[in-house]
């Protein structure tokens, strides 16, 4: 009776994780994704990129048309230029008495105010052009060529997967031993195969009442088959559980 109680032990333990791992499903995503959006309103000039399509960090990805901007900051220059004669032609006059410091600070607010609009026009027209903020793949492109948008109006998606996480739910009582680093599989169903990753982080937080813990893992290696939101099922096996114990385990 006592060898048959021993032997029930890792049998049920052996039960109960057979339950959970197959309850144990993830997604992949990218490490990284944004969705861009027009920084201000105006027409699309040109989109340079598609769907799909990759690209490297600072390519250029959107125009718009900012002939008017253009042109706003050209005679911003020119009054600038203005403000600055016009100064310089107080200041001589200050230091020979003629005018009073009154009329010198009024020229000098001048140029300071020109400045100003050259600054602003300036950061204007830099966001003309969206250019990627790192490399990866083009999501969804939400406008086209010649249409005219609102600042904050979504325009394309772009997504950074140089590498894919996986995030899934895994029991608690894991924690003593499911570390940073840990090895282990996952089979996706899009492609029919088993891929290696490699465990991220957990979670700082416990859920109580369902006594688990999210985690975070990550695709150890580049492997152009797997696109972000593929699923499948994670395949964990417990210290105790490792094809060598589980061998060891007697039977009847």
């Amino acid at each position: 009776m006592l060898l048959a109680s021993s032997l029930v032990l890792p049998v049920q333990a052996q039960s109960e994780f057979s339950l959970e791992h197959n309850e144990l499903r993830a997604q992949l995503s990218p490490v990284r994704y944004a969705t861009l959006a027009a920084e201000q309103g105006g027409k699309i000039k040109r989109i340079s990129v598609r769907e799909g399509q990759r690209v490297e960090k600072g390519q250029r990805l959107v125009e718009f048309d900012c002939a008017l901007q253009a042109a706003q900051l050209q005679k911003a220059r020119a009054q600038l230029a203005g403000a600055k004669n016009t100064h310089t032609g107080n200041q001589r006059m200050a230091d020979l008495n003629a005018i009073g410091s009154v009329e010198l600070n009024n020229s000098l607010i001048e140029v300071a105010k020109a400045q100003a609009d050259i600054a602003y026009l300036d950061a204007t027209i830099k966001s003309c052009t969206i250019d990627a903020p790192y490399a990866g793949s083009i999501g969804e492109q939400r406008a086209r060529e010649q249409e005219f948008v609102q600042a904050g109006q979504p325009l394309l998606d772009i997504l950074d997967d140089s590498a894919l996480e996986l995030e899934f739910i895994v029991p608690s009582r894991w924690l003593g031993w499911f570390k940073p680093g840990h090895n282990f599989a996952v089979q996706i169903e899009d492609t029919g195969k088993t891929y290696p990753v490699k465990l991220r982080y957990t979670a700082a937080r416990v859920d109580p009442l369902s006594q688990s813990v999210k985690a975070v893992a990550v695709i150890d290696g580049q492997f152009e088959e797997l696109l972000a939101g593929m699923s499948g099922q994670i395949q964990i096996a417990p210290p105790e559980l490792t094809p060598e114990s589980a061998s060891e385990v007697p039977t009847q």
